[in-house]
C-alpha cells in the first residue's frame, strides 16, 4: 500500500467500517431489522475503555438530557450514538474522513437515532458550527492526527457557550521519542501532534479554557492495548494462514511500537477535562 500521507488516508484503509458492523450484526441476528442502540456498542466504539471511557467523559462534561454536545473527529458515531442513546444528549459529530461519515450515517438511521446524531463532514480547526452553540465538545483519541491541536482547542472555545466544557483523551508523550518512532507513529497512524500532559494543558489554557481536571489513563491503557495487539495479532495469523492480506504492515510495526511505548511509560494518555472562561 502507498504511505499515507493524511490522516484520512490512514482512516479510508481502517479495518473498522460500516458495512464490516453490519455483516456482522446480520449474520448474528439473521436480520438488520428492529436494530437497536445498544447493539452496535460492542462493534462501534474503537476507543480505549469501551463505554466506560463514554460515562467518564460525560461525567467531565455534565452531558445530560438536552445537552448540546460537538464530537470531535467522531469516526463512525460510536460515542455519538452511546451519548444520545445513554444521556438524551443532541450530538453533532465532526468528521473529516467522507466513507466514515457516510458509515456514520448508516449506521445511525439504521437504529432511528438520526434525530438526535448527526456526523458531518467538517475539518475540527474550521468547525462548521455557529459562535456559542454548544454546551460540549468531546473527543476520544482522535485529536493526536490534529497537525494544529492549538487551533483545534481554539474552535472547540469558539462554538461552546459561556460556561461550557471540554472533556478528551488523548495520546500523551512522557520521555522524548526518537525521530525514527515519531516517524513510523506517522507512517502507520496518521500520528501528527505527539506533545505532553503539560503541554495539552497549555494549549487549553492558550484557547480560554480553565483547567478542571487531567487524568493519567497510561496504566489502563498499557492493560487494554495489550490485549487489543493480542488479538490483532491473531487476526492477522488467521489472515496469512488463509491466504488473504493480512492488513497494513506500516501500521501493525506502529501499533507495535506504540503498545510497547505505553507499557515501559514513554508514552500513555491522558483524559482532560476544562470549562470555557
Amino acid at each position: 500500500m502507498p504511505q499515507i500521507s493524511t490522516a484520512v488516508d490512514f482512516y479510508e484503509r481502517h479495518p473498522i467500517t460500516a458495512q464490516i458492523i453490519l455483516a456482522r450484526l446480520e449474520a448474528a441476528r439473521g436480520t438488520l431489522d428492529g436494530l437497536r442502540p445498544d447493539e452496535l456498542f460492542a462493534h462501534d466504539q474503537d476507543h480505549y475503555g469501551g463505554l466506560a471511557a463514554n460515562d467518564a467523559l460525560a461525567a467531565c462534561a455534565q452531558i445530560g438530557a438536552g445537552t448540546a454536545v460537538v464530537d470531535l473527529c467522531a469516526g463512525l458515531g460510536g460515542p455519538a450514538r452511546y451519548l444520545a442513546h445513554r444521556y438524551g444528549a443532541d450530538v453533532t459529530g465532526i468528521e473529516l474522513t467522507p466513507s466514515r461519515v457516510a458509515g456514520a450515517a448508516e449506521l445511525t438511521r439504521r437504529v432511528g437515532l438520526d434525530a438526535r446524531v448527526r456526523v458531518v463532514e467538517g475539518d475540527v480547526t474550521a468547525l462548521p458550527l455557529a459562535d456559542a452553540s454548544a454546551d460540549a465538545v468531546v473527543s476520544q483519541e482522535a485529536l493526536l492526527h490534529v497537525p494544529d491541536l492549538g487551533r483545534a482547542l481554539c474552535e472547540a472555545h469558539r462554538v461552546l457557550r459561556p460556561n461550557g466544557r471540554i472533556a478528551f483523551t488523548n495520546w500523551v508523550v512522557h520521555r522524548p521519542l526518537s525521530e525514527a518512532d515519531r516517524q513510523l507513529l506517522w507512517d502507520g497512524m496518521a500520528a501528527a501532534t505527539l506533545i505532553g500532559i503539560d503541554e495539552h494543558c497549555e494549549l487549553l489554557r492558550c484557547a480560554g479554557f480553565a483547567m478542571e481536571r487531567v487524568e493519567d489513563e497510561t496504566e489502563a491503557w498499557g492493560r487494554i492495548l495489550a490485549e487489543r495487539l493480542r488479538m490483532y495479532e491473531a487476526l492477522r495469523r488467521e489472515a496469512e494462514q488463509a491466504g488473504t492480506p493480512a492488513g497494513h504492515d506500516d501500521f501493525y510495526r506502529s501499533y507495535v511500537l506504540f503498545v510497547g511505548l505505553v507499557r515501559e511509560r514513554t508514552m500513555g494518555g491522558a483524559r482532560f477535562a476544562a470549562v470555557k472562561i
